[in-house]
């Protein structure tokens, strides 16, 4: 019996298991390392999922490990989700292509999946890649694979019937690889090719890497997408920053929400490289200048090209990928909202890992960042609707938005303020700090002036736990105003601190002039475990996992607060239930 049977036929599940040698990475920030072995536990089926903190309207299979989303397409009117599983267990390991098919990316139905270990290019593991649309409508798929010597190798797979609407089927031909490491590269850090661009009469790819402790984007080029040559320059490169895991290099309109090809080149765009620091775990993006007649990427110096540049989300965000969607004429971005490191024994939970709602994405006025928004779609799944308006919160109050499924809602408020006056002044020592650093040193119930105000969510009754997310505004030496937002879970759960539970305080600035309006809104979409928050209109994005142990399903609470004299008020605020979607990946069976 080969594999195929063994996943399609007999459905047994896949029986490989990945070598302790496996390349791994170290588990920073708390946050779970997508390639941490847990050998007692990566082929441990899961005998009863426990729906505590489970996703009610997120992307998630039934059960089981989940991580990057590794290649979203559009392709004759349906959407694609390739993304990484594990169909033995709800850590890493095992790991396959798993697909799901969608018209509408909030619905989804699963499929066999479309690649997994199985020839000697890829015997020892298939990581993550891309799609890209070939002329004449022709899908393919990038992926990293491991060789029986465990090196980190490009291969390709194509669709075994392109008439098929959902493209079931998927092989990998005998004459990959398409992309090995030259012997100066270091083959263990060689990861996760791009969509592919078209120029001039070549095709290009990115594949992540490091040189020493230097961050590369490594190009190549191929004229017929089956013979590569490298660049003798990679496209972009920087220091002190390691491993640059799964790249995206993508052009934005510099006018308008519009999307465009991620072959557009020329002045009216401006091209985002973002890539993902494994040693970290966060990842930042740039914009800048992309010069195709020599392949080089230039970034602007409006933010800083390093650990400490811009994030397309700020909180549990991982392994981002977006592709162009041309019904729609949108750029979407999935990502992987990761899992926070928790107890061992809390591995056999039975899952582990969602996608964030997809986004839309598009420059900024001043074109300066990326700014986001979920999709308009995720808005038929709103049930039960409540209104605030013109409620005012004065400091230490907090005001309940009730009528609604608190553990399972999508908030959008506008808060405004008075006056500016009475905004704190921004320490000079913490010119150095980061955001999150700073929000660790003002939690929301340290009081303020303008600020702390916002939400708590996922809050118990008498708020033992609660997650804020929340702004703060302080006034800088040179008399101008910064804008701290924080999602701050350090109250998020009353599980022992001596477990190992990460309860980050994710934070941004968040470039906003607040002397016109005096306003600011914000969006949280919760989810049980999740919660995705939108500032400002979707400047600054973050991401968290939380695991309450009180403020689950129906005794779940939402309150707004203000700890700041500056009395706050609620200008709007609408808050909906939110609904499961019809179907979310039911079907996948191994």
């Amino acid at each position: 019996m080969d594999l195929m049977d063994t996943v399609l036929n007999k459905k047994l599940g896949l029986v490989f298991v990945f070598a302790a040698s496996v390349f791994l990475v170290i588990n920073n920030n708390g946050v779970e390392a997508s390639h941490n072995i847990y050998s007692r536990l990566q082929n441990a089926a899961a005998v009863e999922v426990k729906q505590l903190h489970r996703t009610g309207y997120h992307f998630q299979p039934p059960k089981h490990w989940i991580n990057d989303p590794n290649a979203p397409m559009y392709f004759n009117g349906i959407y694609h989700l390739f993304y990484q599983y594990n169909p033995r267990g709800a850590v890493w390991g095992n790991i396959v292509w798993a697909h799901s098919v969608s018209k509408d990316l909030i619905n989804w139905e699963a499929l066999p999946p479309a690649i997994y270990p199985s020839k000697p290019f890829d015997i020892n593991g298939t990581w993550s890649g891309s799609a890209t649309i070939l002329p004449g409508n022709k899908p393919i798929i990038l992926y990293t694979g491991l060789d029986a010597d465990k090196h980190q190798i490009q291969n390709y797979a194509v669709p075994a019937n392109y008439s098929d609407p959902f493209l079931r089927e998927w092989i990998k031909p005998d004459d990959n690889p398409l992309v090995v490491p030259s012997q100066e590269m270091n083959s263990s850090q060689f990861r996760d090719p791009t969509t592919a661009w078209w120029h001039n009469g070549h095709w290009r790819i990115l594949v992540g890497g490091k040189r020493k402790h230097r961050g590369m984007a490594w190009l190549y080029r191929s004229i017929d997408f089956k013979y590569w040559v490298k660049a003798k320059h990679p496209l972009h490169s920087a220091p002190e920053t390691g491993m640059w895991e799964c790249p995206d290099f993508f052009p934005l309109a510099l006018n308008g929400r519009s999307g465009v090809d991620t072959s557009k080149v020329g002045e009216d765009v401006k091209h985002i490289l973002k890539v993902s620091l494994d040693e970290t775990r966060y990842e930042y993006y740039t914009l800048g200048k992309y010069f195709p007649e020599k392949d080089r990427y230039v970034p602007d110096n409006t933010s800083v090209d390093g650990r400490a540049g811009l994030r397309l989300d700020y909180g549990n965000f991982y392994a981002s990928k977006t592709f162009f969607d041309p019904s729609k004429n949108m750029r979407i971005l999935w990502g992987w909202a990761n899992e926070s490191d928790a107890a061992d024994d809390d591995k056999a939970k039975g899952w582990a890992g969602v996608q964030t709602i997809p986004r839309v994405v598009w420059l900024s006025p001043d074109a300066k960042q990326v700014v986001q928004w979920p999709i308009k779609e995720l808005e038929t799944l709103r049930g039960q609707k409540v209104d605030m308006n013109n409620q005012n919160v004065e400091q230490g109050q907090h005001v309940e938005v009730k009528g609604i499924t608190a553990a399972q809602a999508d908030v959008e408020v506008t808060f405004s303020f008075g006056s500016l006056e009475k905004a704190e002044e921004f320490d000079p020592n913490w010119a150095n700090l980061d955001a999150q650093t700073v929000c660790s040193l003002r939690r929301s119930d340290v009081p303020g002036g303008v600020g702390p105000f916002g939400l708590l969510t996922l809050a118990s009754q008498n708020l033992e736990e609660f997650t804020p997310v929340f702004f703060r505004v302080f006034k800088t030496k040179e008399n101008k105003h910064k804008v701290l937002m924080c999602s701050d879970a350090k109250s998020s759960s009353l599980r022992p601190f001596n477990e190992k539970l990460y309860r980050p305080s994710f934070a941004g600035f968040v470039d906003v002039d607040l002397s016109a309006d005096k306003k600011i809104s914000l969006r949280s979409l919760i989810d049980h475990s999740v919660v995705e928050s939108f500032g400002a209109g979707g400047k600054t994005c973050i991401t968290s996992r939380v695991y309450p142990t009180l403020a689950v399903n129906d005794a779940a609470h939402l309150f707004v607060f203000n700890n700041g004299t500056e009395p706050v008020t609620v200008q709007t605020l609408s808050a909906w239930s939110m609904n499961a979607p019809q179907q979310m990946n039911q079907n996948l069976e191994f």
